[in-house]
C-alpha cells in the first residue's frame, strides 16, 4: 500500500503521473503488497522510483562493462582511480572525484575483479550517482571504500526480513550446502529486475530458478538441500537520499486531478 501524507492512494490515480511501463510494474507490486509505503510527497515517490529504475539500469550495464567476478584474494582494479589494499577493498585515491572513480568501472571493467556484494554496493552508488548528479554525489560519498557490504552511511542500506520483493532491490539466494573448497559461492547477492529475473555477478541475469540451478553446482558431495530465494529484502533510504534529488524542480507529467503547489503534489478527489 502506498501513503502520501498518510492518505492512501490507487493506481488510478498514479498511472497519469507515472505513464512509463517500469514505474509502472513497481508501482502495482506496491500497492498490492500489504507493507505500507509512506512518502510526504509525490516528489519521494518519484524520486525512489527513479532510483529503482537507475538500479536495474546499472546491472544492466555492469553486466556489459566486463567486470569480472573474483574472491577478495583475486581482486583488482584501475590503479588510476584506487588504491588496492592487502584484503581486497578499492580505496579511492586523493584528488579522484567519487563520481569519476564509479564511473569508470562502467566504462573500463576489464580492469576490475569483484564478489557479489561488492558488486551490489557498485550499483547502488551508480544508481544513487545518475538520480541525484555528480556533484550531489560528490558531497555525500567523498571517501568511498569498496569491499564487501562496507558502504557510506548516506546510502542508508538497510535489510529486513519479508518478501515484497521490488525491482531494485538486493535479493538474496542461500546455498546452504555449499561446497567447503568454494565458499565464494555460499550465495549470491542479486538486484531483482523484475519480472523473475535477476542479476547476479558472476552468474549474469537469469530467472529465479536459473540463479538456484547455478549455485547448486556449487555444492558439497551428497548434498540434498537445494538453493532457495531468502525471504529478505535489501535496500537504499530513498526517503534520505530525495533531499539531494537536483530535478525538484521538474515536475512529473501530472494528468487531470492533480496540482502542484511548492515541492507537494496534490491529489484531489
Amino acid at each position: 500500500m502506498i501513503f502520501i501524507q498518510h492518505m492512501p492512494v490507487t493506481m488510478i490515480q498514479l498511472r497519469p503521473i507515472f505513464p512509463d511501463e517500469k514505474s509502472q510494474e513497481i508501482l502495482e507490486l506496491m500497492v498490492k503488497y500489504r507493507e505500507a509505503y509512506m512518502y510526504e510527497n509525490m516528489e519521494q515517490l518519484r524520486f525512489e522510483l527513479i532510483v529503482r529504475i537507475n538500479t536495474i539500469d546499472a546491472a544492466h550495464d555492469l553486466l556489459k562493462s566486463k567486470a569480472k567476478f573474483a574472491t577478495f584474494a583475486g581482486s583488482y582494479c584501475n590503479d588510476e582511480y584506487w588504491t588496492l589494499n592487502r584484503k581486497g577493498a578499492f580505496i579511492l585515491k586523493k584528488g579522484i572525484l567519487p563520481s569519476d572513480a564509479i564511473k569508470d568501472i562502467f566504462e573500463n571493467g576489464d580492469k576490475y575483479a569483484f564478489e557479489c556484494a561488492t558488486a551490489i554496493v557498485i550499483i547502488f552508488y551508480k544508481a544513487v550517482l545518475d538520480s541525484i548528479g555528480k556533484n550531489a554525489f560528490n558531497y555525500l560519498f567523498s571517501n568511498i571504500v569498496l569491499y564487501d557490504w562496507h558502504y557510506d552511511e548516506d546510502l542508508g542500506i538497510t535489510t529486513k526480513s519479508g518478501n515484497d520483493f521490488l525491482p531494485g532491490d538486493c535479493l538474496y539466494f542461500k546455498n546452504p550446502e555449499f561446497d567447503p573448497e568454494t565458499p565464494q559461492w555460499r550465495g549470491e547477492n542479486t538486484i531483482f529486475l523484475g519480472k523473475d529475473m535477476y542479476y547476479g555477478h558472476g552468474i549474469g541475469i537469469r530467472t529465479a530458478q536459473g540463479i538456484i540451478e547455478a549455485l547448486n553446482k556449487y555444492r558439497k558431495k551428497d548434498a540434498t538441500e537445494t538453493a532457495y530465494l531468502k525471504q529478505q529484502v535489501t535496500r537504499l533510504d530513498y526517503r534520505y537520499l530525495s533531499q539531494y534529488y537536483q530535478a525538484y524542480a521538474q515536475p512529473p507529467n501530472l494528468g487531470r486531478g492533480y496540482a502542484r503547489i511548492g515541492f507537494s503534489i496534490w491529489l484531489f478527489p
